[in-house]
C-alpha cells in the first residue's frame, strides 16, 4: 500500500522524460532507410508473426497498435517494417535497447539528479539548475528565449495555433510570475534545451512533462507526443485532477483503484476531494489514507533517486500454450540460457561500475494439469548469489526444485511452467577503502599489499577492484576443477594448496577454503624468494627447491600453537606468522560473514590437548583407569 512522504518545504523543480517508440527509434537509428516508414518492432516470437513491443507513429496512423501480432499489422498496414529484436540463447536480447538507453542518461545527468525509471524514460531533479539560472539570467531579462521552449506546451495557457509560441514566450518571461511558476519557467527552458541536445547527439526524441514534483511530470509527458513537453502551473493543478480517472493515478490502477470505485463511488481523482483525510483513514488506514488524501491536491514528496544504474538486474522468458515445459530437464536447460546472460550481466556491472549483487530469485508461473483454474501460484525463491555462471545456474535450478515442492508437494508431476525468470537484485556500490582485507589487521607493513594479486588472477566468485581483493559474502570452494589439480599436481605448489586449505590451522578452527578464507591471501615474502601463479582462480605459490619442507612446518606450528595461524613462503625457513592479538576486534564486524566466522575462531578459546612427547605409547593418551 502506498505511504505519504513528508512534502518538501522549498519548491521543486523535477521533469519525467520519455523516449519516443523508443525501440522503433534505435532500429531506424541502426537502419536509417526505416526513417519516416510505418515500423514495428517484434518480440522474438514465430506465432502469428510476433508479439509488437513498439509501432512508429508513421504506423499508428493506419492504426496498427502494440496489442497486435506481427500478421495482424501487416493486414491493416501492407507496407509496415516488421524489424525482430537481436536474438541470443534463443529470446530476446534487449542489450542494443539499454546500452542506447544508457547515451540519453549520461547526457541528461549533467543537468541535475536523474533517476532512470526504465530502459526509455528518467526521472530529473532541476530544481539547482533552475535556481541558479533565475538568480544569474532570468527570462525576463534575457533578450531571447531558447526557440525549442517556446514551444512548450502549458496546462490552462491558450493554445491559439497563431499566437501559441508568443503566448508560450510571454508566460516564461513574466515578471510578476510567483517564485514556484519563475523557476518552472527555467526549468521548461532547461529541459528543452537537454531534449534537442539528445536530439543531436544521439539522433532521439523524446518528450518531457515539467512540474513541480514527480507525480504531475509523470502524468502529463505523455500528454502531446511525440518531441513535445508539457508544463503544469502550480494554479493548474486541480482543475488538471479534477476529471482524471483514478486508474491512471500511479499506484491506483490495480486493487486500491477497484476498491475507490467499489467502496467509495470515486471514478476520477477529483472525486477524493469529497472525503476527509479521517474518512480516508478509517477506510485504508492512516498512511495510506493521508497519501490518498495528498495525491487528490496534487501533492507528492517522492523524492527523485539519484541512480543512473538499474536497481536489479532479471532475464526472462515467457513460454505460451503448446511451448509452456512440462519437465525438469527442459526447465533446467532454459534455467541455464537465462543464468548464463544474467551472469554476464553483473559481472560487466560488476567490472564497469563497480557494483556486486546480493541476492538471487526465482519467478515462475504455473498450473496444474488436470486442475483447471488452479489459484495457487508458484512461489517466488530467493538464496544468495554466487558470482560464476556455474553457480548461478546450479543455485536457480535449486531454488526452482524448491519452489515446485511447495506449489506441487511430493507429487512432483502434472505441471506445466509458462514463465521464468531470474533476477540479480540488492546491487550495492563496493565501498571505497574497503577492497583490501589488509586494512583490518593490525602491523602488516605496507609490503602486504604486493600479496594481493591482480584482478585478472582472482576467483570468480571474489569480486576485485583497483587490483585488491574485496571479500563478498559468496560460498566456499574447494580446489576442484580438474585444470587447478593438473598444475598443482605438477607442482612443489600442491603442498602449499594443501597447507592453505586447512592443514595449516588447529584442529577445531574453520578450515581454510578458496575465497572464503582470509589466510589464503595473506601469504606473503621476500621479493624474488618466489613465484605467483593462478591455477583458474586458486592462487598457489611456487616456491623453488628448498620448499619442500614449507608445507610441514606451516602444519607442526599450527599444531602447536592454538592461537596462531602460520604460512610458510620461503625455503629458508622463513615463517610469517599471525597472532591473534594483532586483529582489531573493533573492526572484524565490518568484515564478510564468511572471515568473521574464521576470525572467531581464531579468537574463540579453544580447548587444548595436553601435548605429548613423540614416542609415548597409545595408552599415555587415556586417563589412569581409577582405582
Amino acid at each position: 500500500m502506498p505511504v505519504a512522504r513528508p512534502e518538501p518545504q522549498e519548491p521543486r523543480v523535477i521533469a519525467h522524460l520519455d523516449l519516443d517508440c523508443f525501440y522503433v527509434q534505435v532500429e531506424q537509428r541502426r537502419n536509417p532507410a526505416l526513417r519516416g516508414q510505418p515500423t514495428a518492432v517484434v518480440q522474438y516470437n514465430d506465432w502469428k508473426g510476433g508479439g509488437l513491443i513498439a509501432v512508429s507513429y508513421e504506423a499508428r496512423k493506419f492504426g496498427v497498435k502494440r496489442s497486435m501480432r506481427g500478421d495482424e499489422a501487416k493486414n491493416v498496414c501492407p507496407g509496415i517494417n516488421l524489424v525482430q529484436v537481436p536474438v541470443s540463447r534463443d529470446k530476446a536480447d534487449l542489450n542494443v535497447y539499454r546500452n542506447a538507453g544508457s547515451e540519453v542518461v549520461a547526457i541528461l545527468s549533467t543537468k541535475g539528479k536523474c533517476e532512470r525509471a526504465s530502459i526509455d524514460e528518467v526521472y530529473l531533479d532541476l530544481t539547482d539548475a533552475a535556481k541558479e539560472m533565475l538568480l544569474e539570467s532570468p527570462p525576463e531579462s534575457s533578450e531571447s528565449i531558447f526557440e525549442e521552449a517556446t514551444k512548450s506546451n502549458i496546462l490552462d495557457l491558450p493554445s491559439d495555433v497563431g499566437d501559441r509560441e508568443e503566448n508560450v514566450k510571454a508566460w516564461l518571461c513574466r515578471a510578476d510570475a510567483n517564485y514556484q511558476d519563475k523557476l518552472l519557467a527555467c526549468g521548461a527552458i532547461l529541459v528543452a534545451q537537454l531534449r534537442v541536445k539528445v536530439l543531436e547527439e544521439t539522433q532521439f526524441t523524446c518528450s518531457a512533462g515539467i512540474a513541480h514534483n514527480k507525480m504531475l511530470a509523470k502524468l502529463v509527458s505523455g500528454m502531446h507526443k511525440p518531441a513535445q513537453q508539457t508544463v503544469v502551473p502550480s494554479s493548474s493543478v486541480q482543475d488538471f485532477l479534477a476529471s482524471l480517472p483514478v486508474k491512471k493515478m500511479k499506484q491506483l490502477g490495480g486493487k486500491l483503484g477497484s476498491s475507490l470505485q467499489d467502496d467509495l463511488g470515486v471514478e476520477t481523482v477529483g472525486d477524493l476531494l469529497g472525503f476527509t483525510e479521517e474518512k480516508l483513514q478509517e477506510y485504508y488506514g492512516v498512511n495510506t489514507g493521508t497519501w490518498l488524501w495528498k495525491t487528490a491536491r496534487g501533492i507528492s514528496g517522492e523524492e527523485v533517486e539519484d541512480r543512473l544504474l538499474p536497481k536489479s538486474h532479471g532475464c526472462g522468458k515467457t513460454f505460451p500454450g503448446p511451448k509452456a515445459l512440462k519437465n525438469n530437464s527442459s526447465v533446467k536447460s532454459w534455467l541455464d540460457k537465462l543464468c548464463e546472460e544474467l551472469s554476464e550481466r553483473i559481472q560487466s556491472d560488476l567490472s564497469c561500475n563497480k557494483r556486486v549483487a546480493q541476492t538471487l530469485t526465482l519467478h515462475a508461473r504455473a498450473s496444474k494439469e488436470n486442475e483447471g483454474n488452479s489459484m495457487k501460484k508458484f512461489p517466488s525463491k530467493s538464496c544468495p548469489l554466487r558470482y560464476g555462471t556455474g553457480k548461478i545456474q546450479e543455485d536457480a535450478m535449486k531454488l526452482f526444485e524448491s519452489g515446485l515442492h511447495d506449489f506441487w508437494g511430493s507429487r512432483n508431476a502434472g505441471w506445466s511452467i509458462t514463465s521464468l525468470s531470474v533476477t540479480a537484485s540488492k546491487i550495492f556500490d563496493i565501498p571505497s577503502g574497503t577492497n583490501s582485507i589488509l586494512k583490518y589487521i593490525k602491523g602488516r607493513s605496507s609490503d602486504a599489499s604486493s600479496a594481493i594479486l591482480d584482478s585478472s588472477s582472482t576467483p570468480e566468485s571474489t569480486p576485485s577492484v583497483d587490483n585488491k581483493l574485496y571479500m563478498t559474502p559468496v560460498h566456499e570452494e574447494r580446489c576442484e576443477s580438474s585444470s587447478m589439480k593438473e598444475d598443482c599436481d605438477n607442482s612443489n605448489s600442491a603442498k602449499q594448496c594443501s597447507s592453505i586449505e586447512g592443514k595449516g590451522l588447529p584442529k577445531k578452527l574453520p578450515k581454510v577454503q578458496g575465497a572464503g578464507s582470509i589466510l589464503k591471501f595473506l601469504s606473503q615474502s621476500q621479493p624474488g624468494q618466489h613465484e605467483k601463479r593462478n591455477f583458474d582462480g586458486l592462487i598457489c605459490s611456487h616456491q623453488g627447491p628448498e620448499s619442500s619442507s614449507g608445507a610441514s612446518e606451516a602444519e607442526q606450528h599450527g599444531r602447536d600453537n592454538i592461537n596462531t595461524a602460520a604460512v610458510h613462503s620461503s625455503g629458508s625457513g622463513d615463517t610469517w606468522m599471525l597472532n591473534v592479538e594483532d586483529i582489531d576486534p573493533a573492526v572484524v564486524g565490518e568484515l564478510p560473514l564468511e572471515i568473521q566466522r574464521e576470525i572467531q575462531g581464531w579468537i574463540r578459546p579453544l580447548k587444548q590437548a595436553t601435548p605429548k612427547k613423540r614416542g609415548s605409547t597409545i595408552s599415555s593418551y587415556f586417563s589412569p583407569a581409577r582405582r
